[in-house]
């Protein structure tokens, strides 16, 4: 008896342990130690996506802005996700030259809290469950008639 329950106190305590691992993983672009050096040396957009790669995201409206995005991701076993090492390089573009850069690094970036609940949608029906499983009732063509 005393050996099975030593073997069930084991058990449980690599399952603990084995939930608080921590994991680090890095999305987006990794930037270099001396990213600062490297951007004040780029003057063109051939230069730019030499360096660093074409561009997460481009803006589309008003003066053409080209977006680098990079952050690590935490994972601490069952406590939430957090993120470190956050950073954001902004390069305003006029045809293919560079106009200005800005780095923005962790503290530099807004704290931005997404609200609760769900976007409210104009004109939005709500269904229950019954309700959706009728509405599809005829919906559907039969499969291999090719309609």
């Amino acid at each position: 008896m005393k050996k099975l329950l030593t073997t069930y106190y084991l058990l449980l305590t690599t399952c603990i342990l084995g939930a608080c691992t921590f994991q680090t993983k890095h999305r987006g672009y990794i930037f270099p130690e001396d990213a600062d050096a490297q951007i004040s040396t780029v003057k063109t957009t051939v230069d730019l996506e030499e360096k660093f790669g074409t561009p997460m995201a481009k803006t589309v409206y008003g003066q053409p802005v080209w977006i680098y995005y990079g952050a690590d991701e935490n994972y601490h076993g069952p406590f939430p996700l957090t993120y470190s090492d956050r950073t954001v390089l902004l390069v305003w573009v006029s045809g293919n030259n560079v106009v200005k850069t800005k780095i923005l690094k962790d503290k530099d970036l807004p704290d931005v809290r997404i609200a609760a609940g769900a976007t409210p949608i104009p004109a939005e029906i709500q269904l229950n469950v019954f309700e959706e499983l009728l509405n599809n009732i005829g919906r559907f063509s039969p499969a291999g008639l090719g309609q």
